[in-house]
């Protein structure tokens, strides 16, 4: 499978890849099918995420997405990142 410019910039050098040890809330979500395993660590703060990280493991497309959806959920309420869906990743 080859990667586009976008995906491997994001897979190679991932901006909120980490863990937050004093997390408000922490999420986890598993692909059945393919094995990839993600977390998602949050800062909150006035309903807003100030914070946030995410330890994947998985495919390039996985980690890659993780970023990006952090990247998009920072600075948003908590009920504006719920709207996040894949089309916009």
């Amino acid at each position: 499978m080859e990667y586009t410019k976008k995906v491997m910039k994001h897979f190679l050098k991932p901006k909120n890849a980490g863990i937050i040890k004093d997390a408000d809330a922490v999420g986890t979500n598993a692909n059945d099918r393919c094995g990839d395993i993600m977390k998602v660590y949050l800062k909150v703060k006035d309903n807003k995420i100030k914070d946030i990280k995410f330890h994947t493991l998985g495919c390039p497309s996985a980690i890659a997405s993780s970023d990006v959806l952090c990247e998009l959920a920072k600075g948003k309420t908590l009920e504006q990142a719920e709207k996040i869906d894949n089309k916009e990743i």
